[in-house]
C-alpha cells in the first residue's frame, strides 16, 4: 500500500492529476475538494489509496490526511465504492458530509449522483460515530481561468455525465453565474445532472 506520492504536477483536470515522480508518471484520480488545493501549484504531495480490482489498479489521491480518512469512512460502507466516495468528496466539501453524517440528513447525501435514499441512510448509520470524532476545516479556493467551461465539462465528462448534457447544465450555469469558478461550475452541474 503507497502512503504518499511527491513529485511534480505535470497535467491537472478537476478529475485527476498526473504527478511525475522520479520520471513516472502517476495518474491519480482526484476529488474536486482537492483539485481546489492543488490547482495552479508546481509541486504536490498527495495522500494515496490504491484499489485493486481484476481489471485495473487505480490510484485515489487526496491533499489532506483528513479527506483521505474520510474517503476510507466512505468505502467501508456497504454500497459506496471508491467512484461514488469521489463523486461524494466532489459534491460536497468533507464538512458538508461530516455535518450531514452527524445531523442525519439524508436529503443531502442523496443530492449526490448514484446515493438514493438507502444508501444515504447507511451511510449516516454506519458513520455517525466515526466521523463524530473527526474535525476539519477546508475551504474551497476559486480559481480564474479562461478555459473554466472546458475544464468543468472535462471533468463532468470523466465522471460519468454524457458531454451532451453536462454541455447544456453548465452552459445554463454560466448564464446565470458568468464569474463561476471551475469548482463551482462542476459542484452546481452535479447537483443538476
Amino acid at each position: 500500500m503507497y502512503e504518499y506520492i511527491r513529485g511534480s504536477i505535470a497535467d491537472i483536470s478537476p478529475a485527476n492529476i498526473v504527478i511525475d515522480a522520479g520520471g513516472v508518471g502517476y495518474f491519480i484520480n482526484i476529488s474536486l475538494n482537492s483539485y481546489s488545493q492543488l490547482s495552479g501549484k508546481r509541486e504536490a504531495r498527495l495522500f494515496l489509496h490504491q484499489v485493486v480490482r481484476e481489471d485495473a489498479h487505480l490510484l485515489f489521491g487526496f491533499a489532506e490526511q483528513n479527506e483521505r480518512e474520510l474517503f476510507r469512512n466512505l468505502i467501508s460502507v456497504n454500497g459506496v465504492g471508491a467512484n461514488t466516495a469521489i463523486m461524494m468528496l466532489s459534491s460536497l466539501n468533507p464538512d458538508e458530509i461530516r455535518s450531514a453524517v452527524a445531523t442525519g440528513n439524508v436529503a443531502v447525501l442523496q443530492g449526490v449522483k448514484g446515493i438514493g435514499a438507502k444508501t444515504a441512510q447507511r451511510i449516516i448509520i454506519d458513520l455517525k460515530d466515526k466521523l463524530g470524532k473527526l474535525q476539519e476545516t477546508s475551504q474551497i479556493l476559486a480559481t480564474a481561468d479562461n478555459t473554466t467551461q472546458i475544464e468543468a465539462l472535462s471533468a463532468l465528462v470523466m465522471l460519468g455525465f454524457s458531454k451532451k448534457d453536462a454541455d447544456k447544465v453548465v452552459s445554463k450555469i454560466l448564464q446565470e453565474q458568468p464569474d463561476a469558478s471551475v469548482e463551482v461550475l462542476i459542484k452546481l452541474a452535479l447537483k443538476r445532472l
